[in-house]
C-alpha cells in the first residue's frame, strides 16, 4: 500500500497536470475561433475558382493548347502524396488520421506496382510515415515558425510542386488534409490537385456556359494562367482547414484530459482519506490496547 506522502505527491502532480491541460484547452479555444473564421472565409473563393475552371474546361476543345496541369502527362506511373499535418502533437487523433489515410493510399498504389513519392508538410506526419516510407519521402516542409498561415506559404508549396511536375518527377499529385466540420468532427480528406479535377458544370440554370461567359483571350490561355493560381488556392484552403481542425482536435483532447485528471484526483483523494483513516484507527487501537494492558 502506498504511503500517505506518496499519495499526496501523486495528487499534487495530477493537479498540476490538470492546470496545464485546462490552460491548453483555453488557448486552443481562442486559436480555434480565428482558424475557423479563416477556413470558412477561404471556402467560397476556392469553390468559385473551381466553378470558373469548370466552365472554362467545358468550353475547351481538347488539343495541343490544353494545359498540362489539366490534361496531365497521360500516365499514372508515379504518384506524389502531399501529406499536411501539424507541427505539434497533443491533439488527439488529428495527425494519425491524416497519416493513416495517406499510408493506406500509398500501400494501395504500391500494391498496384506504382511508384510513390511523399512530401510531408508538418513534422508529425513525417514522424509517422517515415517508419514505413522512409525511402519514399522526398521532402519535409516545416511551418513551425509561421504564426499565421497566408497565401505566401501556400504559394511556396505550389511552386515546389510545379517545379517537380515540370521536371517530370511525378504524374499525379494528391493532397491529404483534414476538413474542418466542427469541434468534434474533423474529416481526413484526399484531393487530387495535379492534374486538376474539374467538376462538370451544372445545367440547372438551363443555359450553356457559352451563353453565360465570353472569353478573351481563348480558354486555353486563361486556364494556363488560372490553373497554377488554383493550385495555390487549393493548398491554402487545405492548410487553413488543417489549422482549424488541429485546434478543434486539441481543444477536445485537452478537455478529455482535464476531465480524466479530475476523475483521477477524486479517486486518489478517496484512497488517501481511506488510508489515513485506517492509520488513525490502527494507532487508536494500539493506544487503547496498551492502556488496557496496564
Amino acid at each position: 500500500m502506498a504511503s500517505l506522502k506518496d499519495l499526496r505527491n501523486r495528487i499534487t502532480s495530477v493537479k498540476a497536470t490538470q492546470k496545464i491541460t485546462k490552460a491548453m484547452q483555453m488557448v486552443a479555444a481562442a486559436k480555434l475561433r480565428r482558424a475557423q473564421t479563416a477556413a470558412e472565409s477561404a471556402r467560397p473563393y476556392a469553390e468559385r475558382m473551381a466553378q470558373v475552371l469548370g466552365n472554362l474546361a467545358a468550353n475547351l476543345t481538347p488539343g495541343a493548347e490544353t494545359p498540362r496541369l489539366l490534361s496531365g502527362t497521360g500516365q499514372d506511373r508515379t504518384h506524389l502524396l502531399v501529406v499536411c499535418t501539424a507541427e505539434r502533437g497533443l491533439c488527439g487523433a488529428f495527425n494519425s488520421s491524416i497519416s493513416r489515410l495517406a499510408r493506406d493510399h500509398a500501400r494501395r498504389l504500391m500494391a498496384e506496382g506504382k511508384t510513390v513519392k511523399i512530401i510531408c508538410v508538418g513534422k508529425k506526419g513525417y514522424d509517422v510515415l517515415r517508419r514505413e516510407f522512409r525511402d519514399q519521402i522526398v521532402e519535409l516542409i516545416e511551418l513551425r515558425g509561421v504564426r499565421q498561415l497566408g497565401f505566401e506559404n501556400a504559394e511556396g508549396i505550389a511552386r515546389n510542386l510545379l517545379g517537380r511536375f515540370d521536371a517530370g518527377e511525378f504524374d499525379i499529385a494528391t493532397l491529404f488534409y483534414s476538413r474542418f466540420r466542427s469541434v468534434i468532427a474533423q474529416i481526413p480528406t484526399a484531393q487530387q490537385i495535379i492534374p486538376a479535377e474539374i467538376a462538370p458544370t451544372s445545367a440547372a440554370t438551363g443555359a450553356s456556359a457559352d451563353a453565360v461567359y465570353e472569353y478573351e483571350p481563348g480558354e486555353g490561355e486563361i486556364l494556363a494562367a488560372l490553373l497554377p493560381r488554383n493550385l495555390t488556392v487549393q493548398i491554402l484552403r487545405a492548410l487553413l482547414e488543417n489549422a482549424a481542425s488541429e485546434q478543434g482536435a486539441r481543444m477536445g483532447a485537452m478537455d478529455s484530459a482535464t476531465r480524466n485528471a479530475g476523475e483521477m484526483i477524486k479517486k486518489q483523494t478517496l484512497i488517501y482519506n481511506r488510508t489515513r483513516q485506517a492509520m488513525i484507527t490502527k494507532e487508536l487501537i494500539e493506544i487503547i490496547s496498551g492502556a488496557e494492558a496496564l
